[in-house]
């Protein structure tokens, strides 16, 4: 999949960014760069490969030293929106930012 300058005009404009023509390029190039790679990566065959559930699963009978997940810290939700101007149940107000 090709990108072309207007793709990345339109995208930019979707964005509301601006770029000059030297960034648009630039952008084209890197886009078109990655676009390239996850092809060659799509086109490696994976048949018979068994996908991993977790990454330490490749490490076999090593164990990983985790930390206890406990709780370490007292809740300071209200001390923490005390300066907010707007809370309601918990969550921090803030104004409409989409059109």
């Amino acid at each position: 999949m090709a990108l072309t300058s207007q793709d990345i005009e339109r995208v930019a404009n979707l964005a509301r960014l601006e770029l000059r023509p030297d960034e648009t390029d630039r952008v084209l190039g890197q886009l078109n760069g990655f676009f390239a790679l996850v092809a060659q990566m799509d086109a490696v065959n994976t048949d018979g490969v068994e996908p991993l559930a977790h990454p330490a699963a490749v490490l076999g009978q090593v164990a990983l030293r985790l930390r206890d997940d406990i709780v370490s810290e007292p809740n300071q939700r209200d001390a923490s929106q005390k300066s907010a101007p707007a809370v309601e149940r918990g969550l921090f107000l803030v104004p409409k930012v989409i059109e």
